[in-house]
């Protein structure tokens, strides 16, 4: 069975997969070692560990650079978080996707979204529709099998009615034919359980302070479960607090502490 193959059917299981954030060849490597079935990238976490703000500021050679290394370390699946496409058009945009799948990406996360003078905005549902089409009917063109998860949204961005805006854009989406629905920021079990029961695509949600714990998650259908570039996060203010306490203390003990 193929990578690809795998990670399809990681999105079948009764229990939902869940997604080790990665943003580099080490972190990669701590999660294969803990068992993770599969990893994605951050692209925010990548980012930063580049020096920039997240939001496709780093180009995409240079993230290219960061996802083949992560893949020479690690033996299961890697699906990466392309944010709006790297691309100004669907031909930029599936060139893209075409050298990620030639070096093994099984799948690829694309935003709803954008940032325009450091602000995200939520792009019109039409017009993410005809880049869909266009970008998945290129990939079948051109015989390109991976995994499009689609990430919506509007609960990331407090929009007015979330839950509705969601499903429009859900039922919108289907139809250009992503594989997969990723609403991070979605913590309601009442608001979860309805959009999952609203789509035959597994749906995504990512980790939050008020997120329910992998056990409802999975008894309220949902099929994946990320937790974006918080990891990357808390392992650098750690990092921070340590830093601290060597200076306070005018020591190196603090690091050999458990």
């Amino acid at each position: 069975m193929t990578h690809i193959q795998t990670f399809k059917e990681l999105h079948t299981n009764e229990e939902p997969l869940l997604l080790g954030n990665v943003w580099n060849p080490q972190s990669a490597k701590v999660y294969e070692k803990l068992g993770y079935k599969a990893l994605a990238t951050s692209s925010s976490a990548v980012a930063h560990s580049l020096g920039y703000e997240d939001g496709e500021n780093m180009t995409f050679d240079e993230y290219l650079y960061i996802i083949e290394r992560i893949l020479k370390s690690i033996s299961i699946p890697l699906t990466v978080d392309l944010e709006g496409g790297y691309g100004k058009n669907a031909e930029e945009i599936v060139s893209n996707i075409s050298k990620l799948a030639e070096r093994g990406v099984v799948g690829i996360n694309i935003e709803d979204s954008v940032m325009v003078n450091g602000i995200r905005q939520i792009t019109d549902k039409e017009i993410v529709y005809e880049k869909l089409k266009s970008v998945i009917s290129k990939l079948k063109e051109n015989n390109i099998d991976i995994f499009v998860n689609l990430r919506t949204d509007p609960f990331l961005l407090g929009l007015e009615n979330p839950v509705e805006e969601t499903l429009q854009r859900i039922k919108l989406f289907e139809k250009a034919g992503i594989d997969g629905i990723f609403v991070p920021c979605i913590t309601s079990e009442n608001d979860i359980e309805t959009i999952v029961n609203s789509t035959i695509l597994p749906v995504n949600v990512m980790a939050m302070p008020e997120l329910p714990d992998f056990i409802t998650l999975k008894r309220l259908g949902v099929k994946r479960i990320s937790s974006g570039n918080f990891a990357n996060g808390y392992i650098y203010k750690s990092l921070e607090e340590k830093g601290l306490e060597i200076i306070k203390e005018k020591s190196f003990s603090p690091i050999f502490i458990s």
